[in-house]
């Protein structure tokens, strides 16, 4: 996982914006978060951001979220429930805008999500409930496999619900799920040679901000091995994996971009509701699967929003 921090300076004043982060927020030509330019917040201008990484070192993310705390910071933006946990636990009146992974009632960021109450407001994904659709791709590209198997990283806070709930839809699927878990780079390589020695038929890659900045050595791993693998976001697939399906996440960024400006402008988070990511992709790489020896299913090609051929 990595996670970020964060600064901005506005021409209304000295302001701070902060983010103990697990993707990035801005666009890979800049640091100005999509849909922050809409309110007049222009990086190197008027906004400054800036990142300090915690690579996946969880334990991190407290201290990361207390000295943007200290600073004091204008507005804090979590990408993930471990950073979103650190800067709830820090603070309980610098507004905090989040992209969370699991349910922020739950989580205790917001009271609700129509009326957050408190500090904090942002995005929802519906990440957990599009577990079932993955498990379903894979079975659609491998219908004969025995069993699948599902990689995760152990350290990750939402990782025990996702395992349960995926462990819940093989059960339920009579599907043998072979669980394999890595938290660095040895023991991805260590996880992804399970895979292979089991003969699973499929790998599910779990959703994590680790794994996903490790998604080279994954994909380049699968690929030695031809193990069909299923990712949740399509930079997976635009980097050689074979099939991603998750949210559109460019559409939650630039909706955290939004709700940091409203925010610097003076608006609270109390007042703004968690929205609803509501958008999925899903994205196919037939290079790969060429490449693997696979053809993909005429009805999974069918709902494709993006195919790479």
């Amino acid at each position: 996982m990595a996670d970020a921090g964060a600064r901005a300076t506005s021409d209304t004043g000295n302001q701070e914006l902060s983010v103990p982060a697990s993707a990035a927020v801005c666009r890979p030509s800049g640091c100005n978060p999509p849909g922050s330019q809409d309110f007049g917040f222009v990086e190197g201008q008027n906004f400054e951001f800036e990142y300090a990484f915690a690579a996946g070192r969880f334990d991190e993310l407290p201290k990361l979220a207390s000295d943007l705390v200290r600073r004091p910071v204008a507005v804090i933006i979590s990408t993930g429930v471990g950073s979103g946990l650190a800067a709830k636990g820090a603070t309980s009146t610098i507004p905090h805008v989040f992209l969370s992974q699991d349910d922020p009632v739950k989580l205790g960021f917001v009271a609700s999500l129509n009326k957050p109450a408190g500090n904090s407001t942002g995005v929802s994904l519906l990440t957990a409930e599009l577990a079932a659709k993955r498990v379903e791709v894979a079975r659609q590209l491998m219908p004969k496999a025995r069993h699948l198997a599902y990689l995760m990283n152990p350290l990750a806070p939402e990782a025990p619900r996702y395992l349960q709930e995926i462990e819940a839809i093989a059960r339920g699927l009579t599907q043998e799920l072979v669980v394999v878990k890595a938290s660095n780079p040895e023991q991805i390589d260590a996880a992804l040679a399970e895979v292979n020695r089991q003969r699973a038929g499929a790998l599910i890659v779990g959703i994590d901000g680790y794994l996903f900045s490790r998604r080279e050595q994954i994909i380049a791993l699968a690929a030695r091995d031809k193990i069909p693998a299923v990712y949740d976001r399509r930079p997976y697939a635009t980097a050689g994996g074979l099939v991603s399906y998750g949210e559109d996440l460019s559409g939650a960024y630039r909706q955290i971009g939004v709700y940091a400006a409203r925010i610097l402008k003076g608006e609270k988070p109390a007042d703004l509701p968690v929205v609803q990511s509501a958008k999925f992709e899903l994205v196919v790489n037939l290079r790969t699967a060429k490449a693997l020896g696979i053809e993909f299913p005429p009805q999974v090609l069918a709902l494709a929003n993006d195919v790479i051929e």
